[in-house]
């Protein structure tokens, strides 16, 4: 999935500047250069927009230019409460529907979304900095996962069980109940269509909560949604850590499933596990790449980039970390560099542009120390290294050569364009550091031994392990995050088994009379 930033319970970030006394309603206010800003003010509570009556405000800031862009009125506690009231008076009714008439549902949302991929592209690209094109292209995905679940939601409902011949035994899937859903900024649409989709598809109603740095993009999925379903079946609310702090909070929350930072997915797993409830984490990474003796360092070298570079180094499954065997290291790392080079960063809507800004002030201050605290421990800049001179909040793609593990930039999430190296002597040094480390995400091997590559495939403590691809997959796959990236299958069909709850039904005939 996706990345790892603020969903609840932490405060507002930079970017998103809270005020007070700032009155609710829809429509646009302006900005300090005299632009429309558009104002989200509503939530979707029982399956109509309901005007926002809270007194602070968050600011939008576009990262790509730091211009005010829009505002957000967070949902307060008691419009938190209302929502959950309204998942839980629907979930009766939404568990009794055919599995057929939920699919049918999720297929129609679908349609919606993929009408208006176009818009909610643009409103992405507008607020995260994303690239247009993949901006669009997320929005797509959210459409097939909607249609995705449709499918495998109707397939596993239970089993039957051998029992006696004159009874039946069954093991039946239940929804759990009501699933809040608290999704982060850097790929909010996927992150949002895959774990909704699984929740409503298998009879659980919702309360959606998307990060405040992309609150309106996620509001506007999540509202086409809404649309297809029964009213209460799918609540909006827009807000901030302390409206999730809430969300997480309410007793009659049965499942928390959460996409976004370690940090924060640990305060929702100790609030959440207070009171009893599920939770379901995908949290922060700090992937490694390992190349091996014998590949292509052309192509070595892209799938570094790609893996390092893409969304600005803002994914949860980006390359952070990079261990290169001596033989081929030089040559990967001149391949490397031109690449870097070659990426022109700019207005994320236009085609040419090779690399957007990072979200916010706030993240590129920390990829600035990453880079600033390595390079005074004895890293060498060999590409990128400083903020570009430029209005918005742009940092250059950037190769580091000679990190070693005790560098923040090797250990904690740099969330950032930055391909941190390591040289190793041979495979076994990169496959030992490759599995080491505090989270346990993912990890990419390049290798052309097929020995080697079974061999990191057992060894890595990771919940996804890729060979000879950074990116990639079949459909249909699950995995465990590991360590601090997390808890339960986020993805897949195994999460429909994560939010239902198994039932055994054992049943004779009374005897007659």
């Amino acid at each position: 999935m996706t990345t790892p930033q603020s969903s609840a319970p932490e405060p507002s970030t930079p970017g998103l500047v809270p005020g007070r006394d700032v009155p609710a309603g829809g429509g646009a206010a302006s900005a300090p250069g005299g632009g429309a800003v558009h104002r989200l003010a509503e939530h979707v509570v029982g399956g109509q927009p309901v005007p926002a009556g809270g007194d602070r405000l968050l600011r939008v800031v576009d990262p790509s230019t730091g211009e005010l862009v829009g505002e957000v009125v967070p949902a307060t506690a008691e419009e938190v409460a209302r929502a959950v009231a309204a998942a839980d008076g629907a979930r009766a009714a939404w568990r009794r529907t055919a599995p057929g008439e939920r699919a049918a549902a999720l297929r129609a949302a679908a349609t919606a979304v993929r009408a208006d991929a176009d818009e909610l592209g643009a409103l992405l690209t507008a607020t995260t900095g994303r690239l247009l094109g993949q901006s669009r292209a997320s929005a797509e995905v959210a459409a097939e996962l909607l249609e995705e679940a449709a499918v495998t939601g109707v397939l596993d409902t239970g089993r039957s069980l051998g029992g006696a011949v004159d009874a039946v035994d069954v093991v039946r899937r239940e929804p759990r109940g009501v699933v809040a859903v608290l999704t982060p900024w850097n790929d909010p649409y996927p992150a949002a269509a895959g774990l909704l989709a699984a929740a409503l598809v298998t009879g659980n109603t919702v309360v959606h909560k998307p990060s405040e740095r992309s609150a309106r993009a996620g509001y506007e999925l999540a509202r086409r949604i809404a649309s297809a379903l029964p009213a209460g079946v799918l609540n909006v609310l827009s807000g901030d850590g302390e409206t999730g702090a809430a969300l997480v909070e309410d007793p009659r929350v049965h499942v928390v499933a959460h996409v976004g930072s370690t940090a924060t997915g640990r305060a929702i797993a100790a609030a959440a596990g207070a009171r009893g409830g599920r939770v379901l984490l995908e949290n922060g990474g700090k992937d490694p790449i390992l190349v091996d003796a014998g590949v292509d360092p052309a192509w070595a070298a892209q799938q570094i980039a790609v893996g390092a570079f893409t969304n600005t180094g803002q994914l949860c499954t980006a390359v952070e970390r990079v261990y290169l065997h001596a033989d081929v290291a030089d040559a990967v790392l001149a391949e490397l560099v031109a690449l870097a080079e070659g990426l022109r960063a700019g207005d994320p809507a236009d085609p040419a542009t090779g690399l957007g800004p990072l979200v916010d002030e706030r993240q590129l201050a920390l990829v600035e120390a990453h880079v600033r605290e390595a390079v005074e421990a004895g890293a060498r800049v060999l590409a990128g290294g400083e903020r570009l001179d430029r209005p918005g909040c742009f940092y250059p793609a950037t190769v580091l050569d000679g990190c070693v593990a005790g560098m923040r930039v090797m250990a904690e999430e740099t969330f950032g364009p930055v391909a941190a190296v390591t040289r190793v002597a041979d495979f076994a040094e990169g496959l030992a550091l490759a599995g080491a480390g505090d989270y346990g995400l993912a990890a990419t091997v390049l290798t052309p031994s097929t020995a080697r590559a079974l061999e990191a495939a057992e060894v890595l403590e990771v919940g996804t392990v890729k060979v000879n691809a950074v990116f990639g997959g079949a459909p249909g796959g699950s995995a465990d995050p590991r360590r601090g990236s997390g808890q339960g299958r986020g993805f897949g069909p195994d999460l429909l088994g994560e939010l239902t709850a198994l039932k055994a039904v054992h049943l004779e005939a009374a005897p007659t009379a």
